[in-house]
């Protein structure tokens, strides 16, 4: 059994910033990639950034050069540091792993967590 848990999230102003993480636990698995998707009511889901196990990053055009994306293996987390938050980023942000589990792959999801950027 694979378990992502999200945190971090909340209300922030807009210029502000905001730290998601996601804890991926549980036995017999190993974690390829990792991403962080956000949707917005009534807009489908989208891929915000993606991190592999070697380290290669890559974003969306929207958050380009405000987000960061991170991972740290001994801990099987990865993070979302989120800068310069628009209102237009407001979302709930969903993390998602490419994740061996019994050597079998596949994708598992987080419980998703809210970002509201408002004044």
């Amino acid at each position: 059994q694979v378990q992502l848990v999200q945190s971090g999230g909340g209300l922030v102003q807009p210029g502000g910033s905001l730290r998601l993480s996601c804890e991926v636990s549980g036995n017999s698995f190993s974690i390829s990639s990792m991403d962080w998707y956000r949707q917005a009511p009534g807009e489908e889901r989208e891929l915000v950034a993606t991190i592999t196990n070697s380290g290669d990053t890559n974003y969306a055009d929207s958050v380009l050069g405000r987000f960061t994306i991170s991972r740290d293996n001994a801990k099987n987390t990865v993070y979302l540091h989120m800068n310069s938050l628009k209102p237009e980023d407001t979302a709930v942000y969903y993390c998602r792993g490419r994740i061996y589990y019994n050597y079998i792959p596949g994708f598992y999801w987080g419980q998703g967590t809210q970002v509201t950027v408002s004044s």
